[in-house]
């Protein structure tokens, strides 16, 4: 039986950086920011902070 050629392996770096953000930005200077789980977690802490304090206010 003829086996196929395997696939060669993604570079570890490269895996870890796949599934370690989840897309990207573009700054001012083109560089491309990549977006973390992480940075959204941040993102939805600081949105249910800022929205409990308007419920207090309004």
């Amino acid at each position: 039986m003829r086996q196929e050629p395997q696939q060669p392996q993604l570079n570890r770096t490269a895996q870890q950086l796949r599934h370690s953000h989840l897309g990207a930005i573009i700054d001012a200077q083109g560089r491309e920011i990549p977006i973390t789980e992480q940075m959204i977690l941040q993102a939805c802490r600081q949105l249910e902070k800022e929205s409990r304090l308007r419920r207090l206010f309004f």
